[in-house]
C-alpha cells in the first residue's frame, strides 16, 4: 500500500485524524497539500510533516475554509501550481455544529455545519474531478462516521450531513466510474478528538444521558485511535484499492485488507453501502409478499 509519487490533498489536516492521515501519507511516499482554518495549527503541521518527509516528499500548506468557494479555488490552484496534478483527495474537514435538540439550537450554526461537512466536501470534490477526469484516474476519500448510520439525538446537523455525504459519495462513484476514479467513505471509529471534547463540555442535558455516558467511557479508554482510519485512507489512496468504489467502510470492523481478493464481489453487489432495511432482513415474516 505505497503512495510513492502520488499527489494528495488532505483537508482539516492541522490536528486529529486529518493530521494522522497526512503523516501516514508522507510515510507512504506521497506529496501532500494540506489545509485548515487555523493558521498556526496548519503551519505547525507543515513544518513537522516536512521534517518527516525529508527529501522524499513535499508538503504544501494553506489556510482555507472548505465552505468558502474562493478559499477552495485558491487552494486547488496552488496545489496544481506546486504539483501539476491531483491524484487523491481526502475530505476530512468537519465540525459537529450546534449541540442540542433541533427546536433549541442556533439555526445559523446548524446551517454552518451543513456548509462545512456537506457543501464544502461536495465543492472541493467537484473542483478536483475535472483534473482527475483528464488523467482518467483518481481517488476521492470521504470521512464519514457514526452519524451516517445511526441517529444522533442532539447532534442532528452532524448526523444529517454525514449521511448525506455518504450518499453523495455513492452517487459520485457511479458518475465517474468510467474515468477510473474511485470514491469511497471511511467510518474511522470512535475517536478522541476536539469533537469529543465538545460533547463532554455540552453535557448530558444537550446531547442526552446515554450518548454522554458513552462519550465519557470513550474518553477514559482512548477510543479507536487514529491508526486504523489513517491506514485505511492509505489503502484507499493506493493502487491496491483500484476498482473498489462507492463503499462506506469501517476502519475498525470491516476486513478491508482483504478487499483486493474480493474485488469482483464488491463491484457486483451493494455490500458496504447505505440501504433500507425491510422486515425480512431482521427475520420478520410480515411485509413479505
Amino acid at each position: 500500500m505505497h503512495l510513492t509519487g502520488r499527489k494528495a490533498i488532505i483537508t482539516g489536516a492541522s490536528q486529529g485524524l486529518g493530521r494522522a492521515i497526512a503523516e501516514a501519507y508522507i510515510n507512504a511516499g506521497a506529496s501532500i497539500a494540506i489545509c485548515a482554518r487555523d493558521e498556526a495549527g496548519i503551519m505547525k503541521a507543515q513544518r513537522e510533516l516536512a521534517d518527516l518527509a525529508g527529501d522524499e516528499g513535499r508538503v504544501v500548506a494553506q489556510v482555507a475554509d472548505v465552505a468558502d468557494q474562493q478559499d477552495v479555488e485558491e487552494f486547488i490552484d496552488r496545489t496544481l501550481d506546486e504539483f501539476e496534478r491531483i491524484d487523491i483527495l481526502v475530505n476530512n474537514a468537519a465540525i459537529y455544529g450546534p449541540l442540542g435538540t433541533i427546536d433549541e439550537i442556533d439555526w445559523s450554526e446548524w446551517g454552518r455545519a451543513i456548509e462545512v461537512n456537506l457543501l464544502g466536501a461536495v465543492f472541493i470534490s467537484r473542483a478536483v474531478i475535472t483534473h482527475m477526469k483528464k488523467n482518467r484516474a483518481g481517488k476521492i476519500i470521504q470521512l464519514s462516521g457514526g452519524g451516517a448510520t445511526n441517529p444522533l439525538p442532539g447532534i442532528s446537523a452532524y448526523a444529517a450531513s454525514k449521511a448525506a455525504i455518504v450518499r453523495f459519495a455513492e452517487t459520485l462513484a457511479e458518475e465517474v466510474r468510467e474515468f477510473g476514479i474511485d470514491v469511497n467513505s471511511i467510518a474511522p471509529g470512535a475517536l478522541n478528538t476536539r469533537l469529543l471534547d465538545e460533547v463532554l463540555t455540552a453535557g448530558p442535558e444537550r446531547v442526552g444521558a446515554s450518548f454522554y455516558e458513552r462519550s465519557l467511557k470513550q474518553k477514559e479508554t482512548g477510543g479507536a485511535g487514529f491508526a486504523h482510519g489513517a491506514e485505511l485512507a492509505v489503502f484507499l489512496g493506493s493502487k491496491a484499492s483500484d476498482g473498489v468504489t462507492g463503499k462506506l467502510i469501517s476502519a475498525v470492523w470491516d476486513p478491508w485488507k482483504e478487499f483486493p481478493q474480493h474485488r469482483e464481489d464488491l463491484q457486483k453487489t451493494d455490500v458496504y453501502t447505505l440501504r433500507r432495511i425491510v422486515p425480512k432482513d431482521r427475520g420478520l415474516t410480515w411485509g413479505v409478499e
